[in-house]
């Protein structure tokens, strides 16, 4: 298997010491856990998402573990604007705060909040299963385009998480490029359900839910190949990745790093795991792999 050059990476704005990254909504609720997964070999950190009010989220169960992914319907819980507090110990550190709204005034204000405390914000426009939120504002171009104006002209790098759940993610991450997106994450859960043949009902409280894990990878490198064929911007690929050659997949699709979140059930040291066989000092440079596998 190839190697990587180990050294620091210019990821959507902001410098980080490798290209694994932890994805949103896994271990982010608190300061003190986001610090653990930097310690652990983390690049950088996304936080939970975090909206302009408190939520409680959906009744439970909102976690169904597969034997091929994990399948969730969280509801985007968070304490909102008091989730600034919680991070503000991190400051300097590489720690994306992950935020949604409804509209894009709603995005701007709560990324205004984040202003000076994290490095990069991340708009989620891409949660499958909270109404009027994510998936609801990321599947139209137009709003994906305006939610992003609002924020990437606050002048912190805007990064934007795209749903697959649309006809065509071409045509998000276009929009999102032309609302001045510094990156485009690819991607968040796929819309899915399982229901329990003993109880005769749906496992969640929601019934529908988001499906992470290896089930989704294929999904989300096709997603990166078209989206590295359509847009110009940087691409953090996301979706299922568990291994450095899952790394190295995501790469020679397009991604010029990738975020990491149902491995770390199985392995919260999986940013170590990965790094002790990806990176290597006669490894090749990672540019000379991003793309590589497209004609």
């Amino acid at each position: 298997m190839v190697s990587i050059r180990p050294g620091p990476v210019n990821v959507g704005g902001i410098q980080t010491p490798n290209h694994l990254l932890l994805a949103a909504g896994i271990l982010g609720t608190t300061g003190a856990s986001l610090a653990r997964m930097l310690s652990y070999g983390a690049g950088a950190v996304v936080t939970k998402s975090i909206g302009p009010e408190p939520k409680d989220g959906h009744a439970g169960p909102c976690l169904a573990i597969l034997d091929d992914g994990v399948l969730n319907a969280m509801g985007l819980p968070n304490p909102s604007k008091d989730f600034v507090e919680e991070i503000s110990p991190l400051k300097g550190k590489p720690v994306i705060a992950s935020i949604y709204g409804g509209n894009p005034e709603e995005f701007a204000m709560v990324a205004e909040w984040f202003r000076g405390s994290a490095a990069a914000i991340e708009l989620n426009l891409s949660c499958p299963h909270a109404e009027g939120y994510g998936a609801a504002v990321g599947s139209d171009p137009h709003l994906v385009e305006a939610c992003t104006l609002a924020v990437s002209r606050l002048g912190m790098p805007t990064w934007v998480k795209l749903t697959p759940n649309v006809t065509d993610i071409t045509a998000i991450g276009k929009a999102a490029e032309r609302g001045g997106a510094s990156a485009i994450v690819a991607i968040n859960t796929v819309k899915a359900m399982r229901i329990s043949t003993g109880l005769r009902r749906p496992v969640l409280g929601n019934r529908y839910g988001g499906l992470s894990g290896k089930a989704i990878f294929p999904v989300a490198v096709r997603c990166v190949y078209e989206l590295y064929e359509s847009c110009h911007i940087p691409i953090i690929g996301c979706g299922g990745v568990s291994s450095a050659d899952n790394v190295l997949e995501m790469m020679m699709a397009g991604a010029v790093a990738v975020e990491i979140g149902s491995a770390v059930y199985s392995d919260v040291r999986v940013f170590e795991t990965i790094a002790r066989t990806l990176y290597a000092d006669d490894g090749v440079p990672a540019h000379d792999l991003v793309g590589c596998a497209h004609g």
